[in-house]
């Protein structure tokens, strides 16, 4: 497996702990979690500039975060 940072651990860990494969993660559980933090930051962010992949400064609001996190967890 390759070595992650500890806050991608954490959340590799909390995926494969509630939905991920016995056998360990895959590549697609891979970028599974990458698409989902993707998408909620997409939809969280506050920046200055014209796209959310550009190298302008930006924050995420975690509070936003987690009220997604806890609409999809009460479906």
């Amino acid at each position: 497996m390759t070595d992650l940072s500890p806050a991608a651990q954490a959340v590799l860990d909390a995926y494969m702990n509630n939905c991920g494969w016995l056998d360990g993660p895959l590549k697609k559980d891979y970028q599974c979690v990458a698409a989902v933090l993707r998408a909620a930051v997409a939809h969280t962010q506050m920046y200055q500039g014209n796209d959310c992949y550009s190298n302008e400064v930006w924050t995420c609001d975690a509070d936003e975060l987690l009220a997604i996190a806890t609409e999809l967890e009460n479906q």
